[in-house]
């Protein structure tokens, strides 16, 4: 067979890819996207039919470079990207590129990297997706419309360094609305009465007031509470009726994109963007010993709960050979899609069944591995049969008093015994019978008050806007990092806690941009894409109506004078003269001023914080050293300065071993204008120094240590080796161009 080019994202996949191939085939990665709009302007023509301006990247013309010689001397080029919007807009930037030099170009579908996933990509190979590349370029332009309209207008109006996106300005609305309903919130005392009771068999059980003569109990004050524990410690306790019934608690589906990032970040503690990374590798292949690299799960963008027929009939062999037959249903489990799913590709799921997370333990790291065994359990765990679960009800009386409890116990445990995330701790309750006395032991009044809703997390967000309809599990990614990088939100014991200027640039945007910031009609973007991928709808129709209602908004908005001026309004006071404070733009960063000015000339840094003491002593005077936060960051000095101008220089052992010397390791250290690099601790005797995070693995190729480049200069992150002749690198976060959202 003459020499044919596949074409992938990232270099781990090709790696993978070319694995499996062999000599037959080159593979060649073009880390991310190779073509984009410009940077500098708009990029797009509303007067030509809003036309878009593409260029190659400056960052990918050598990858162009190579890609295009290597198309001229094969036969045949396979655009295998992910199979997805982004991956077929990748592919067909590809063949605007390569076909004046190779017109034999081909879709190639990968679902998971495997053998046989390979194999069946190759005996079917297409064309491109147009449905698919115009749905995503009519994203893509919305998008810079929407971000090259009313960003510019924010720094206008307001103050530099702000955005707005389609999806990330509707985010901020969620969260700032939540924090809005949480302010408003007014709490409502109320009483709950348990008691603890004893029945002739053990064990010691409570009950909780449910009624007062039939009607449910409402105890709103400590005097009402009070007068009826007195009642009822007069009163005798009688079971009068126990319902005893059978229940199946049933698995849930494999994992689509959006329960993945939920179910990661509630019980890995996992962060949206840590748990696709993570994704991403399991994914493109990972070396395992003596099988070399293997993609261990399957494509892990997806909104369908679908399963292959023969990774079903390979679970059920797998559930069979370790679990008793009761596990095993007679018929494999089907689950149902939402209505607004792709279906494009299966749910996750592993890729290989004889690859169980305790056989690759040794081969992966710690995240890697759980991610691994969350994926694999769920997947096993929703082809197994349901727990059965006997469920018992007291019902008990004590005079015009009602109490009421409920006990559970596990019979059979199901496919609990693979994912007990699920599961609620046994609640026995003795075995009783109707009529019988019960001993009470104690009242227990408790004073409670309503509860406000919780603040978002990461979990929570993804679960609102996924139920809402709004953008993809893909983008949610970039869309926290972009609130958080603002200065919009700010993380506080992992729930999103909306910023002064992140509330005002909500409200203003909600007033200025009333119709594009509706849930609804941002929602319904996502369903016009999927009609123009699926060529019932025309992407261009839709720019011409969504760009309408822009300009219309645009042009009101530039009408008002805006807070540049002035500041932005901020509900806290002068300390010196009691007027409300104001947030600007200055030099260095946002800062508050009194909105007295300049009558008072109170200002404050919004990243100044007070110095705080420490029970460490200076080395050099022994006085307190205090922590202290300057330009570039915190850092530790004596508190005696001017006098002592100690300054602590911090040292952070890695552990991971020098890649020049391999008798250091490698620390963690900051230059004295606080720039963070790594040196080997065997300093001076050996000088090796880095401003690359080293990383925790070891390079596929040498062994050597991997060091993480992450410069915007250098495009998309990513990890290479430390020996300067071993050429290994791959992509450390797959690129996406969906920040805006």
């Amino acid at each position: 067979m003459a020499k044919q080019l596949v074409i992938v994202e990232s270099p781990a996949k090709a790696k993978t890819i070319n694995r499996y191939l062999g000599s037959d085939y080159e593979v060649k990665a073009t880390l991310g996207h190779i073509r984009d709009l410009p940077k500098s302007k708009l990029g797009v023509d509303v007067d030509k039919d809003f036309e878009p301006e593409y260029g190659v990247l400056p960052s990918r013309k050598k990858v162009v470079d190579e890609l295009i010689e290597a198309a001229g001397r094969c036969d045949r080029v396979l655009l295998a990207a992910d199979p997805d919007r982004e991956g077929e807009a990748i592919c067909w930037h590809l063949y605007m590129v390569l076909k004046d030099k190779n017109p034999q170009i081909y879709r190639m579908l990968l679902h998971e990297i495997t053998p046989s996933a390979l194999n069946a990509g190759l005996e079917k190979l297409q064309e491109l997706d147009q449905g698919m590349i115009n749905a995503q370029q009519t994203r893509r332009i919305l998008d810079r419309l929407v971000g090259y309209g009313i960003s510019p207008l924010l720094w206008k109006k307001i103050g530099r360094g702000l955005s707005a996106g389609r999806v990330q300005s509707i985010a901020l609305r969620l969260i700032c609305e939540r924090e809005k309903e949480i302010k408003a919130f007014v709490p409502e005392e109320y009483w709950t009465i348990m008691a603890h009771l004893e029945a002739q068999n053990p064990p010691e059980f409570k009950a909780q007031l449910a009624k007062i003569e039939e009607a449910k109990a409402k105890i709103g004050e400590e005097v009402q509470a009070t007068a009826i524990v007195d009642e009822l410690r007069e009163l005798p306790f009688r079971l009068k009726d126990v319902q005893i019934k059978q229940k199946q608690r049933h698995p849930g589906p494999p994992y689509i994109t959006s329960t993945l990032q939920q179910e990661s970040f509630r019980l890995l503690r996992f962060s949206v963007k840590k748990t696709m990374l993570v994704a991403q590798r399991l994914y493109e292949g990972l070396e395992i010993g003596d099988r070399g690299l293997v993609g261990l799960i399957t494509y892990m963008r997806t909104d369908s709960v679908r399963i292959a027929d023969e990774a079903l009939r390979k679970s059920r062999e797998f559930i069979a050979a370790n679990f008793t037959s009761e596990y095993l249903p007679p018929q494999p489990r089907a689950y149902k899609n939402k209505k607004k799913a792709q279906d494009a590709h299966e749910a996750i799921r592993p890729t290989s069944f004889d690859l169980p997370p305790e056989k690759v333990a040794s081969f992966l790291d710690k995240d890697t591995l759980r991610l691994y065994t969350l994926v694999w359990n769920r997947f096993l765990a929703s082809q197994m049969n349901p727990a059965r679960i006997e469920e018992t009800e007291f019902d008990i009386r004590a005079g015009k008093y009602q109490f009421r409890t409920k006990g559970e116990v596990i019979q059979f445990e199901g496919f609990l015994a693979l994912y007990p995330q699920q599961q609620k701790d046994d609640k026995a309750l003795p075995k009783a019978q109707p009529g019988e006395d019960l001993k009470m032991r104690e009242l227990e009044p408790k004073q409670n008050f309503t509860q406000p809703p919780s603040r978002y997390t990461e979990g929570s967000l993804v679960k609102e806007l996924e139920a809402r309809g709004i953008g993809r599990p893909s983008t949610y990614a970039p869309i926290i990092s972009t609130l958080l990088d603002r200065d919009y939100v700010a993380r506080e014991k992992g729930r999103f806690n909306p910023l002064e200027l992140g509330m005002f640039v909500s409200d203003y945007l909600i007033e200025k941009f009333s119709d594009l910031m509706q849930f609804e009609f941002t929602a319904q973007l996502e369903e016009k894409l999927d009609l123009v991928s699926e060529g019932k709808e025309d992407g261009l129709a839709y720019l011409r109506s969504y760009y309408a209602l822009l300009e219309k908004d645009l042009k009101q908005a530039e009408q008002d004078e805006g807070f540049k001026g002035t500041g932005i309004p901020s509900e806290e006071e002068c300390p010196e003269c009691g007027r409300n404070l104001v947030i600007k733009q200055g030099r260095y960063g946002r800062f508050k001023a009194c909105s007295g000015y300049p009558d008072c000339t109170f200002k404050q840094s919004m990243g100044k914080k007070e110095a705080k003491v420490l029970e460490e002593a200076c080395p050099e005077c022994s006085s307190p050293l205090v922590l202290r936060h300057g330009r570039y960051g915190p850092f530790t000095a004596c508190s005696n300065y001017p006098k002592c101008t100690y300054i602590k220089t911090e040292k952070k052992d890695t552990g991971i071993a020098c890649p020049e010397c391999e008798g250091g390791t490698l620390i963690r250290r900051k230059t004295r204008k606080g720039k963070i690099f790594y040196g080997c601790s065997a300093y001076p005797k050996c000088k090796f120094a880095t401003w690359d995070e080293p990383v925790e693995r070891p390079c596929p190729e040498c062994a050597r240590t991997f060091l993480l480049r992450k410069s915007p200069k250098q495009g998309t992150p990513y990890l290479y080796c430390s020996d300067k002749d071993c050429p290994y690198r791959e992509e450390a976060e797959p690129e996406s161009n969906t920040a805006s959202e």
